[in-house]
């Protein structure tokens, strides 16, 4: 690994004693997030921003070396920007929305994933993950600051956890020796090897791919590659059965090599090695610093439930997937998207505890939408029989010069946000001639509204959507607050939102989860089925 000219580390939350470590008893915490990465610090942030008490412990003090993750999607900084920390990601993010595909040195086809104006947020951004963190805990600073109660604690190693029917009790060991705390819940966010999932003796199971991909982040000034996504199948500089090329912020880029099963890794890592491979690629006469190596291969597993008792898992803990389409951190946003309203619910006592299940129902069907997805790249990227590897390059051949054939190539399916059809939260779809894409179980997709975006409106709490139609001014469901907004008007202003929610149908009626997604709807305002759509929504039908 080399790290002489850019180490991207950040040290946001250093060691420092806590008044917990004095106590002669256990300290009861309301809910404890093991792991400080973009997960578990995006889970605090979400409590805390509802009031919920919630402690973060971390066996680090910031934000590792290495870019590791760096593409994150449209939904993700949705969410981000709800939370308050979309607008730095989004100024020092590279933006892109086109991809390039080739095949030995033909380009075969170029594809656009956000071809629509109207979204507040583009299609993905190249951010290394830390400084994805870094703005995350930023906010975390930022809402500390106006009295949310978050604390992170650093060099805080979670040791053993003992499991109760209302609680857990957790042994934590730091540089100035162990002690003990209680948690009332307990999210696990501790990566892909977790040890918490480790120390409760659960599954983890799925497939391993039998090949290496060698990552080589470097540092460069070249202007012969726009930013965009390039991918390119058994390409002509040799390089590696498959190649991917990224940009990312502060001149860097990240390059993918498919270097197959059998390799000695000590020899690949040697750096007259990688070289060779990226002067045979970008041309010998090209500057640049290696700055990030790693080889790496791949598993698509899941653990067969996200909940236990007092305890959930989320992100990488929970599942885990190629690296193709960029669905692993972009996938654990939308598990604390999905989980930090519903656990905030259940602990306000606004909802019953059985609405947890939900989560674990919602993010296993988006977990085994993501493995699908991830295990079909990967099997077309790298062929297993010289069968499959004939398929794939006739599909290629074809692409190149037939439309029909480019849905068939898959270079990683790009991430999406997880449509949770048929499941047991959602109401009623009575909405006639409204589009799919705005279909009971979907994110709501955004639109231009006024000044700003519809998202801006939504999210945080249950809200009745109204177009070219009225509702009442506020309702109130078993102590639930559901907040009203009302668009009006058939002309230029409104016209992609009616699009996007209308279609065909005259007027239209949303009820949306704090979570943004689509609870229910329907053609006109009828208050017993908004009261039985939001029951069901928070898990009491």
């Amino acid at each position: 690994m080399f790290q002489d000219r850019y180490t991207l580390a950040f040290k946001l939350y250093p060691y420092a004693r806590s008044k917990d470590q004095d106590r002669d008893t256990a300290a009861r915490h309301k809910v404890v997030v093991v792991g400080g990465g973009p997960v578990g610090l995006a889970t605090a942030l979400d409590l805390g921003r509802q009031g919920v008490p919630v402690l973060v412990l971390d066996d680090h003090e910031g934000i590792g070396m290495g870019s590791r993750a760096i593409c994150f999607s449209k939904r993700c900084l949705e969410i981000a920007t709800r939370y308050g920390a979309g607008a730095p990601m989004l100024d020092k993010g590279v933006v892109w929305n086109l991809g390039k595909v080739f095949h030995d040195d033909r380009q075969i086809f170029e594809f656009n994933l956000l071809p629509e104006q109207g979204h507040r947020n583009p299609a993905f951004i190249n951010l290394q993950q830390p400084y994805f963190e870094k703005f995350i805990y930023e906010q975390i600073e930022a809402e500390i600051a106006k009295g949310a109660p978050i604390e992170v604690r650093g060099k805080n190693r979670v040791d053993a956890i003992e499991t109760h029917e209302d609680h857990c009790r957790l042994e934590v060991m730091t540089p100035e020796g162990a002690y003990a705390i209680e948690a009332e819940w307990v999210v696990g966010c501790d990566g892909a090897s977790s040890p918490l999932r480790a120390m409760m003796a659960l599954d983890f199971d799925g497939r391993a791919f039998e090949d290496s991909f060698l990552i080589a982040d470097i540092r460069m000034k070249n202007e012969s590659f726009p930013t965009e996504r390039w991918f390119w199948f058994e390409p002509y500089f040799k390089s590696g059965a498959s190649t991917l090329l990224h940009k990312q912020p502060d001149d860097v880029w990240r390059v993918d090599f498919q270097i197959g099963w059998d390799v000695d890794r000590a020899e690949e890592m040697k750096e007259e090695n990688i070289r060779a491979r990226l002067d045979a690629m970008l041309g010998a006469d090209v500057e640049y610093d290696i700055v990030w190596s790693s080889i790496y291969t791949f598993q698509c597993r899941r653990m067969n439930n996200f909940r236990h008792g007092r305890v959930v898992f989320a992100g990488d803990a929970a599942h885990q997937v190629s690296p193709f389409g960029a669905r692993g951190a972009n996938s654990g946003l939308q598990d604390v998207d999905n989980l930090g309203w519903k656990l905030g619910m259940v602990i306000t006592g606004a909802a019953p505890e059985s609405l947890l299940d939900s989560y674990d129902e919602e993010r296993v069907y988006g977990a085994d939408e993501n493995i699908l997805n991830s295990t079909r790249s990967t099997d077309f990227i790298t062929p297993k029989s010289k069968v499959s590897h004939t398929f794939r390059n006739a599909v290629l051949a074809l692409a190149e010069h037939h439309e029909f054939a480019r849905p068939l190539v898959n270079s990683g399916r790009l991430s999406v946000p997880c449509t949770y059809d048929g499941l047991s939260l959602n109401g009623a779809d009575d909405l006639s001639g409204a589009p799919e894409k705005s279909r009971v179980g979907s994110v709501c997709p955004d639109a231009p509204l006024g000044d700003g975006y519809l998202l801006d409106h939504l999210g945080d709490r249950f809200v009745l959507l109204a177009i070219g139609t009225t509702v009442p001014d506020q309702m109130m469901v078993d102590g639930i607050a559901i907040e009203t907004l009302c668009v009006s008007g058939d002309d230029e202003a409104t016209r992609v939102l009616r699009e996007r929610y209308l279609g065909a149908a005259p007027a239209g009626v949303y009820l949306v989860r704090p979570d943004q997604h689509v609870a229910a709807r329907w053609a006109a305002f009828d208050e017993k089925s908004v009261v039985q759509a939001l029951r069901q929504a928070c898990g009491k039908v």
